[in-house]
């Protein structure tokens, strides 16, 4: 059985958390269109420079750039036996795109999972959230500070620490507006398909870690 998933939730519900582990522990890709985006931004392609126009302001990527990153990836020989999208859909038209792709692929997904958290657990930990300019590492000032207010351990004090754009309490407080309006309806449409799994992501990391590898291994081991 393939495990071919979807991750829904607001930007700080731990959704490339739960994806990192998840990858890890079932071998199969986790395909962050997030990252890819920034990524693009970072390196200045022409594909960045028009998505860091939406992205630095807290606004969602318009569908067509999006859609052709992950119908490229979906056909790469790592996702032929499963992958976890992380940010995508992200929208109805979005979620129908891939529909459509996967049918041409003859394949399905198998599980949608929903990561539900408040806007002032989102707050809290996206607008504490720092990364290190030179290595990529990520801390938060309170859960998990430097040992120096603002440079980075992992590089021995060369890198400093930095507060991305889209991590400034205003921009949170849109983005995570943008999220319920946009991609709420997400959660009926997957709901009617039978695909959606709603879980908690305001409960403790391991736990939340816990209850998602027990339904996947559920359904890898089949019915009983």
């Amino acid at each position: 059985m393939e495990l071919n998933l979807v991750l829904l939730g607001p930007p700080g519900a731990g959704k490339g958390t739960q994806a990192k582990r998840i990858a890890s522990r079932y071998g199969i890709p986790h395909l962050s269109t997030g990252d890819i985006l920034r990524g693009a931004v970072s390196e200045g392609t022409p594909l960045g420079k028009r998505a860091a126009t939406f992205m630095n302001e807290g606004k969602l990527v318009p569908d067509a750039l999006v859609i052709d990153i992950v119908a490229s990836a979906l056909e790469e020989e790592r996702c032929q036996h499963g992958f976890i999208l992380d940010g995508f859909p992200r929208t109805c038209p979005q979620a129908e795109a891939l529909d459509r792709k996967m049918e041409g692929l003859e394949r399905s997904l198998s599980h949608v999972f929903s990561f539900e958290v408040s806007l002032p657990v989102v707050i809290r930990r996206l607008c504490g959230r720092r990364i290190c300019r030179n290595c990529g590492a990520i801390y938060h000032l309170v859960d998990h500070p430097p040992a120096r207010n603002s440079d980075c351990d992992r590089c021995g004090g060369k890198g400093t620490l930095i507060q991305r754009p889209d991590d400034r309490e205003e921009t949170v407080r849109k983005r995570f507006e943008i999220y319920e309006a946009a991609t709420r309806p997400l959660i009926e449409y997957y709901r009617k398909k039978g695909l959606l799994v709603s879980l908690s992501a305001e409960a403790p990391l391991e736990s939340l870690t816990q209850r998602v590898t027990e339904i996947l291994d559920a359904f890898l081991q089949g019915p009983r």
